[in-house]
């Protein structure tokens, strides 16, 4: 029986959420092309406004908050141990926040 790739074991999953290097090397070694990255842990404060790490950070809490907000059940989106929570904190994304710039985009 073939062994699983890393990045869908509990070996190549990072204990604070996503993947760790393993992981990742394992994804990549998997999905030949792709261009999957470290998760932008720094702190938005340490951030440049506009960089290339604040924008891909911006977008991916955007993406993972309207995916908890819509996609998950009520267990998983208050299960502070879920997956998505995890990597919600490790990203240091602030879902309320988030909700709040799109209620006032659509307002405009």
């Amino acid at each position: 029986m073939a062994k699983t790739p890393a990045w869908q074991r509990k070996e190549g999953k990072s204990q604070s959420g996503g993947l760790n290097r393993k992981g990742i090397a394992s994804y990549r070694a998997a999905n030949p092309g792709s261009k999957l990255k470290m998760a932008v842990t720094t702190k938005p404060s340490k951030l440049k406004k506009g960089s290339k790490s604040a924008n891909r950070r911006k977008s991916f809490c955007a993406r993972m908050c309207g995916m908890k907000r819509r996609l998950t059940s009520a267990k998983t989106a208050n299960d502070p141990n879920s997956r998505i929570n995890k990597a919600l904190r490790k990203w240091n994304c602030n879902c309320s926040k988030v909700r709040a710039q799109e209620i006032s985009k659509k307002k405009r």
